[in-house]
């Protein structure tokens, strides 16, 4: 068993979890509030900036130009074509996309965009691959299930969030696994613990930020938030 498939592995009741979460069963049922989809697509947004300079800073830690192009792709594809899911969102919320744009972290995206930035600045490219990973893996296997087991027509008010996470025929994040065990064959013990500490609790926040948009989570104290 490879290092990414042993992470898999003890991740697995997270992302079964996550599978049911009432959030994510809203997106296969296409049973959502306006609200709860504005939030998501909000608090994203900003998530996906941090996600992008996560990227960037993995791009500084490269010493081989194929290993520069994996993160400066994944760069391109939130930037140019991950806005998508965002724009199905907006359009079953009757809300536009650039309006949803530039607001304050949530509690639960807050720290999950800082365990990611920190991750990357104090840690090795291995760390970084293993903190971001969680994120498309995710949204891989849960959109996969849901076409495999809803089998959504194109008249699913979310059938193109569930289609473009779910159709991919080679997915990209499976040239992060290759470079995640080809990095683990060499990394100390110590920097292999490292690795499944950020991807376990990349998984953990990754059920978290379902239950804030579900739940519309804010900050108790709004006024105490007048920059982010």
């Amino acid at each position: 068993m490879s290092f990414s498939q042993e992470l898999r592995k003890e991740a697995d009741y997270i992302f079964e979890a996550i599978y049911q979460h009432p959030f994510v069963k809203g997106i296969a049922e296409g049973h959502l509030e306006k609200e709860q989809l504005v939030h998501y697509v909000k608090q994203d947004f900003e998530y996906l900036n941090a996600m992008i300079r996560t990227y960037a800073l993995g791009i500084v830690k490269c010493s081989r130009r194929e290993d520069m192009e994996l993160f400066n792709t994944s760069i391109d594809f939130i930037l140019n074509s991950e806005i998508h899911p965002h724009h199905n969102f907006c359009r079953m919320a009757g809300v536009k996309y650039e309006d949803l744009q530039g607001y304050a972290l949530a509690p639960t995206a807050r720290n999950y965009t800082r365990h990611m930035l920190n991750t990357a600045h104090e840690g090795s490219l291995g760390e970084i691959i293993a903190v971001v990973l969680p994120c498309p893996w995710v949204y891989l296997d849960i959109a996969a299930r849901m076409l495999r087991e809803y089998q959504p027509e194109e008249s699913h008010p979310f059938y193109e969030w569930i289609s473009f996470y779910g159709s991919q025929t080679e997915p990209r994040m499976n040239l992060y696994l290759k470079k995640l065990d080809e990095i683990a064959k060499s990394a100390s013990e110590e920097e292999k613990a490292r690795m499944k500490e950020h991807f376990i609790y990349s998984c953990q926040l990754e059920y978290m930020f379902f239950d804030m948009a579900y739940k519309i989570e804010e900050w108790p104290v709004q006024q105490a938030l007048a920059a982010k």
